[in-house]
């Protein structure tokens, strides 16, 4: 039996519920870089996930972000990110998420992204569209960049490295509303499909990233690429820009006129 969207949303909600268990503890805190953390919260939650996953398909391939990539079948593949968001989450700061996609035959096929706090489920399934709750989500129709609120997030290297989206960051500030910084990629992605910012763009991510937030914004009617306008964004060295379709293609201008783009 194939998953179902069901099925992922309720593994999705599963591991929040070790998120919010956990939140505002006393945690055991290990660097894996200079600003790069991970809690045995992240461990329990992967561990839930995993479990389940070999449970139910064991011949399936796992790729998660604190265990790495697990033996199986290159067509069916997940993309797990147990906790998106761990400094925020370290920090008690209330922003985070659970990440889980479904790849089939090279394409995304189902996506669920939780805010345990928030009790906020978004999902998606590709060719029926993407939810909130249950509720059809769609993109904002802002058409001008100068009345956009973006979103975006920053490198682990930030501190070591001259391509570090400062100079983006710092460029699309004067442009717009204004551009925020979450946290939580996953979760930025979910705000563009929402309707609640107008675009996100990142660089030097990974695939359990953005596999199931990139899935959910463009069915929800979202334009989701890399930084030149390619499709291709699930792929190394996985940048990704997702927008509505007005404010999609000034912002791939302003990266196509960028000596630094990635």
């Amino acid at each position: 039996m194939e998953p179902t969207l069901l099925f992922i949303e309720s593994l999705a909600k599963g591991a929040g519920e070790i998120l919010s268990a956990g939140y505002g503890k006393r945690h055991q805190i290990e660097h894996k870089g200079a600003i790069d953390l991970v809690t045995e919260i992240d461990h329990q939650s992967e561990a839930f996930l995993l479990g389940e996953i070999r449970r139910r398909y064991p011949s399936h391939r796992v790729v998660a972000e604190e265990s790495g990539a697990q033996p199986g079948q290159d067509c069916c593949v997940w993309y797990v990110d147990p906790l998106d968001g761990t400094v925020n989450y370290a920090h008690g700061v209330p922003v985070f998420s659970v990440s889980l996609a479904y790849q089939e035959n090279g394409a995304v096929r189902l996506g669920a992204i939780y805010d345990p706090l928030r009790d906020e489920c978004f999902s998606a399934e590709r060719g029926k569209g993407a939810w909130l709750n249950g509720v059809p989500i769609h993109p904002s129709e802002t058409r001008e960049l100068e009345k956009s609120l973006l979103v975006t997030g920053f490198p682990y290297d930030i501190q070591s490295s001259l391509e570090n989206n400062l100079e983006y960051y710092a460029h699309f500030t004067l442009l717009t509303q204004g551009v925020r910084r979450l946290g939580s990629a996953a979760l930025d992605l979910c705000y563009v499909a929402a309707g609640r910012m107008e675009g996100y763009w990142e660089t030097k991510l990974n695939a359990w990233d953005i596999a199931a937030g990139g899935l959910i914004a463009e069915q929800a009617g979202a334009v989701v690429t890399n930084l030149r306008g390619d499709a291709r964004y699930l792929t190394p060295p996985y940048a990704v820009l997702a927008a509505n379709r007005h404010i999609h293609p000034l912002m791939v201008d302003v990266f196509q006129g960028s000596r630094t783009l990635c």
